[in-house]
């Protein structure tokens, strides 16, 4: 049976956030007498059954014929509600998103440290997503992958939603090539250049990914560029994409990238240092354009401070 398109917002994004949308279920999972009793159970816990209350009577919640749902209305399952949530009070990241390329399908971004790539948690507006789309005008624009927060650096995003899973396929299947750069100590004992393979799992609720035995699922090839003191600047060309996978394998080396809050350890939950962000940055994204056909390669032009 093919399942029923999805009707379109009715509701405008707001500063480059969409709206939430949410489908009142069926079956046995359907069990609620009306609207207002199915959203008070799914969002009463976390906002409170005041607030839920609240944004009813305010008319917050909409149909898809942009009329708003009213508290008592008989439950109806399928039927599908947009609303836009309560932003958290977020800390402005102080710095900008430059723009490396960008025509009628895609636009990469170098993205800064400390800011997220899409919404999450509680980095809603503080988002390259939401950023780029009010910045250029780009209601649709979609990441055709993700890029850890405190990692700055190059982020291919989509313009046209039909596109978007062409170049989805690309990073699915492997077939971009990135190149990062980190700094990080310099230790002559560490025989460079090394291909890395360890098995390494993310537990939900746990900060730090880590390894364990196992078949191997993340590959990293390391290599040192230049050495200042102390301290090197590394070339580092993952194969998979697991989580921290470059900051695990350098953290095993024994080279830690510097300023990095979970490895070694994990510091504890505080204000934002902007002066001192991870020394990782996604310098180079390379592939075969989908469409096209053509090689392309892109390159960062942001740095790390970590040397100086």
């Amino acid at each position: 049976m093919r399942r029923k398109r999805v009707p379109a917002a009715p509701l405008p994004q707001r500063g480059g956030v969409d709206p939430v949308r949410v489908r009142l279920p069926g079956g046995a999972e359907g069990s609620w007498a009306t609207v207002g009793d199915f959203l008070l159970g799914r969002y009463g816990a976390a906002v409170g059954a005041e607030r839920v209350g609240a944004m009813l009577a305010e008319g917050r919640f909409v149909g898809a014929d942009g009329r708003a749902a009213v508290a008592s209305e008989p439950y109806e399952a399928g039927r599908w509600l947009w609303f836009h949530r309560d932003l958290p009070v977020e800390e402005p990241v102080p710095f900008g998103i430059g723009v490396v390329y960008r025509d009628e399908r895609i636009l990469v971004a170098d993205k800064p440290h400390f800011l997220a790539t899409v919404p999450r948690g509680r980095h809603v507006a503080q988002t390259a997503l939401a950023r780029l789309r009010e910045e250029h005008g780009l209601p649709f624009l979609q990441p055709a992958h993700r890029l850890d927060r405190l990692t700055a650096g190059l982020v291919l995003f989509v313009v046209r939603p039909e596109d978007r899973g062409a170049y989805q396929v690309l990073f699915k299947e492997r077939r971009v090539r990135k190149g990062y750069e980190a700094v990080a100590a310099y230790d002559p004992g560490v025989a460079l250049p090394v291909t890395v393979r360890s098995r390494i799992e993310k537990e939900r609720g746990v900060l730090a990914a880590r390894e364990v035995p196992g078949e191997p699922n993340a590959v990293s090839r390391i290599a040192l560029l230049e050495r200042r003191g102390g301290l090197g600047r590394y070339r580092l060309e993952p194969e998979t994409g697991r989580t921290h996978q470059l900051r695990v394998h350098m953290n095993a080396l024994g080279l830690p990238i510097l300023h990095d809050p979970l490895f070694p350890v994990v510091r504890e939950d505080g204000p934002e240092d902007f002066g001192r962000p991870l020394q990782l940055l996604a310098r180079t994204l390379e592939f075969s354009d989908p469409f096209t056909g053509g090689e392309r390669r892109f390159e960062s032009r942001l740095s790390l401070s970590g040397l100086g």
